[in-house]
Parts: C-alpha cells; sequence; structure tokens
C-alpha cells in the first residue's frame, strides 16, 4: 500500500467517493465520521495526509486540526480541510490553525486527488 490517507467527513457520500478514488489511486485509506473518531483514527493510523470537513458532529473540523498539530505526528501530517464555509475569515482561521490547503465544497474530485499527490509528493 502507498502513503496513509484519513477522510474525516460525515457526509457518506463524499467519504465514500473520495475513499473509492483515492484506493484507486494507490493510497492506504481511512474514514472517520466525526472529530473525536478522527483524532482516534489518527493516533492509531498514523496517516500522513488528513481531508478534514469544517462541520462535523462532537468536535468541529478546526478542533481537530487545532489537536492533529499539537500531537506527536503534527507537524508531519498534511492537512486539507474540506468546508462549505469558503468566507476568507474561514479560510484564514483554517490556515492559522494549520491547515496545508483550504478547499471549498462543492469540489471537483479528480482535482482534489491531483491536489493530494502534490502534496504528499512535496513531503
Amino acid at each position: 500500500m502507498g502513503e496513509r490517507i484519513l477522510i474525516v467527513d460525515d457526509e457518506p457520500n463524499i467519504a465514500a467517493s473520495l475513499e473509492f478514488l483515492l484506493q484507486r489511486g494507490g493510497y492506504d485509506v481511512r474514514v472517520a465520521h466525526n472529530g473525536e473518531e478522527a483524532l482516534a483514527q489518527a493516533e492509531a493510523f498514523r496517516p500522513q495526509l488528513v481531508l478534514l470537513d469544517v462541520m462535523m458532529p462532537k468536535l468541529n473540523g478546526y478542533e481537530v486540526c487545532q489537536r492533529l498539530r499539537q500531537g506527536e505526528n503534527g507537524t508531519r501530517v498534511k492537512i486539507v480541510m474540506l468546508t462549505a464555509r469558503g468566507r476568507e475569515v474561514d479560510v484564514e482561521k483554517g490556515r492559522a490553525l494549520g491547515a496545508d490547503l483550504y478547499v471549498t465544497k462543492p469540489f471537483s474530485t479528480r482535482e482534489l486527488v491531483a491536489q493530494v499527490r502534490e502534496l504528499l509528493a512535496a513531503g
């Protein structure tokens, strides 16, 4: 298997679509459906990249991003925030908390997979 990617999204259709495309691209993929599950999966799975929805139950994506950055793997993991919240203030908040990329919904899954590939290749 290739690099490890954790998809965190409470919308099953988005998570399933991304999981399928990324697995087909050779990545080792896990899925979490809320913020607490995301942190547990990140601890056990140690992903190189996290696709992180902002609006989720239990812990939102901003909280998860901040906790991931504070964790042991925090400086190495790439974080891509996915959200329908595309206002400049939302983008700035995501970047300030440590997101490497901020993608607004709806997005092209092909373009997102290409961006994931670039981020992982950049190290």
